[in-house]
Parts: C-alpha cells; structure tokens; sequence
C-alpha cells in the first residue's frame, strides 16, 4: 500500500474540524493509539495499541521534492498486542514510544487525523490513500484542497515523524 501524507501543527483543532466538515470531511471515530518504535535496519516498525487491538506497521518514506511525502506501509493485525511489544522490545530494541488522542475525518480517499501528541502538542496528519496502480500524483489535489482550507502554508509542513519530533527535544 501507498500513501501520500502531509504533517503539520495545528494552533486549535476545533477548528480545524470545522474548517475539514465544511469541505465534506465527515467524523470517523475517536482513537486513543500507543505506537512503539524498534530499531530496524531500513525504514520503520512500530506497534500500534488502540485499546485491545494492535497492528505491526512496516514503513518507508520515499525522498520527495516537498515535504508532502510518499510512503510505501504494510500492516498485520496482531491478537495480543501486550505480548508482542515484549517480544519485539527483547528481540529489536524500543526506539521510542508515541501516545496520542487521535480524531480521524474522511472524505473518499483521503484521511485527516486530528491529534493531540503527549509531550508535542496539537498536529494535523492527511494521509491519501493510494490504490494499487494509481498515480500518487492524482491525490495531491485533494491533499492541496484541504491545507488550503486548514490555512497550512507549504512552509509549514513537516518532514518528520511524531518520535522524531520527542527525540529532539
């Protein structure tokens, strides 16, 4: 799977809802996720836990020419995420740990997660999904239209992942 993703701060996230409903962003559900992170040689592994389920997600953030950014993700679904992160935590490392309250939106294929990060703040996620055979290219309208109506500039979109961000602080 693939996706074409945008990250940003966002200053209220009322707002931002409001500004995502009035362009047909429809709510979705409310997520409290705990993501954990291991050493790996190439890309990133992390573990997502919402509540009693999990899932492995595997990674890869292709180079691009903006910081709208391309990547390339699988995802298991996992019976017992407890026992998993253990086994991943003896057997890789635990790079770092993201907990977040996260408030997803939709509109075709296109996701907006609202989330408030412990330790970071408040921040924007769209992530365009893309079907397998489609230009990315095709969705990067959608993701324009909707920082257009949440006032993110170009210039204030960022680059890296929520643990990055922990880690420099």
């Amino acid at each position: 799977m693939k996706n074409l993703e945008a990250k940003f701060r966002l200053p209220d996230l009322d707002r931002a809802r409001r500004r995502a409903e009035a362009i047909g962003y429809r709510f979705e559900c409310v997520l409290i996720q705990r993501d954990t992170f291991f050493h790996v040689a190439r890309g990133k592994l992390k573990l997502r836990e919402e509540g009693e389920n999990a899932s492995l997600i595997y990674y890869a953030r292709e180079e691009s020419r903006d910081d709208l950014a391309l990547s390339t993700y699988e995802i298991v679904a996992v019976s017992d995420g407890p026992k998993m992160r253990s086994i991943l935590a003896d057997a890789l490392g635990i790079l770092a740990e993201v907990r977040k309250h996260r408030t997803l939106m939709m509109r075709d294929n296109v996701r907006l997660h609202l989330d408030r990060v412990k330790g970071l703040g408040d921040f924007g996620e769209i992530e365009a999904v893309i079907a397998p055979g489609r230009d990315p290219e095709e969705s990067r309208g959608a993701v324009n239209e909707l920082l257009a109506a949440l006032g993110i500039a170009p210039d204030a979109l960022i680059g890296v992942s929520y643990f990055e961000m922990l880690s420099r602080d």
